[in-house]
């Protein structure tokens, strides 16, 4: 997995010191590159130290040999240069991009609690407290990104990481498109899938064009659900039976107990595309209004080192632990058609 820089010329009495170590592509630039954190079918992802940052950063390594050709032309490229222009707390932070003939490394900010779907699956559901602040996050995040005119495309559970203070933030924009801002009261539409079954809007799942912003809000409706009762809303195992679940009213668990507060924004929320809301209308739904814990936030440029035990890169929080602090805190694809509006 490392790649060793050429060895620099180094002389002792006329003769080259052949014990001298050399440093990998990542030490060079002063990475210490600890445990793997995640593992995909041509990606790994490993938490590192940096000496330039003061802390941990997570690095994504892709390798050129097992990525798909569309991924090396298309989608990495895009993710990097949509990625580079957002800076908002409550989206993971792009840092650094290395490219060797081998690999591309991609440096971001480290989550250390891991991602939403890692907590729903240990603690079965969360609680409408807390699901109520990393909902707002989730709206506040995307606001910001259709704002700057990017669509992510790919909100689910796993792409949702949770930071030291709790925060929610939204990683991965592998699939995300720039330069989709209404023009002139022309809204731009998408036509390529994009996502997954579980998170898809209708009209991605029937292939027709689709608006990209109102599909991210419907699949941030998919989440709150998820959050809330701890089981997706749409069973992705069939798809026949998927395509007529999500073009019909949501049906509810009897267990978890959800209040109907909630249960309300859900149905608000899952509806056909002509009648979705958009971001500012859910944010003044009486669920969201109801006030919470005000979170700390990590988006000051030295939020690495405050935030990052530097000297062990391989701590780990227990499931019983991340529980009980969590309790403790919250309890207090390119083608664009100009004249018709549609878009990869």
């Amino acid at each position: 997995m490392n790649e060793t820089n050429p060895a620099s010329p180094h002389t002792c009495n006329g003769n080259k010191n052949k014990d001298e170590k050399k440093l990998t592509v990542l030490e060079s630039r002063g990475y210490t590159v600890g445990k793997t954190i995640g593992v995909g079918t041509y990606a790994t992802v490993k938490v590192a130290k940096s000496s330039k940052h003061g802390g941990l950063v997570a690095v994504k390594i892709i390798s050129k040999f097992q990525a798909p050709s569309a991924n090396l032309s298309t989608f990495l490229p895009r993710e990097i240069e949509v990625v580079k222009g957002l800076r908002h707390p409550y989206l993971i932070r792009f840092m650094q991009a290395i490219e060797t003939s081998h690999r591309l490394y991609i440096i971001m900010e480290y989550a250390e609690n891991g991602s939403l779907f890692d907590i729903i699956r240990r603690e079965k559901y969360i609680d409408e407290n807390r699901s109520r602040i990393w909902f707002r996050q989730l709206l506040e995040a995307l606001d910001y990104c259709h704002n700057k005119g990017v669509v992510h495309r790919d909100v689910k559970c796993e792409n949702l990481l949770i930071d030291r203070y709790y925060n929610l933030k939204l990683s991965d924009f592998g699939f995300a498109r720039g330069y989709v801002k209404p023009s002139n009261s022309v809204v731009l539409l998408c036509k390529t899938f994009c996502g997954s079954f579980a998170y898809a809007s209708p009209e991605i799942l029937r292939s027709i064009p689709y608006q990209p912003q109102l599909s991210d809000i419907w699949s941030s409706g998919v989440v709150l659900y998820t959050m809330v009762f701890g089981t997706l809303p749409f069973d992705e195992s069939n798809w026949s039976k998927l395509l007529k679940q999500v073009q019909s009213k949501v049906v509810f668990p009897k267990s978890p107990k959800v209040s109907n507060e909630c249960r309300n924004l859900i149905q608000y929320i899952l509806v056909p595309q002509a009648a979705r809301p958009k971001i500012v209308d859910i944010q003044k739904d009486p669920w969201i209004s109801i006030a919470t814990t005000t979170a700390h936030t990590s988006t000051e440029d030295i939020f690495l080192g405050e935030s990052s035990n530097t000297n062990n890169l391989n701590t780990n929080y227990s499931s019983e632990k991340l529980s009980e602090r969590s309790k403790n805190f919250f309890s207090s694809k390119d083608n664009t058609n100009k004249n018709s509006g549609t878009q990869e």
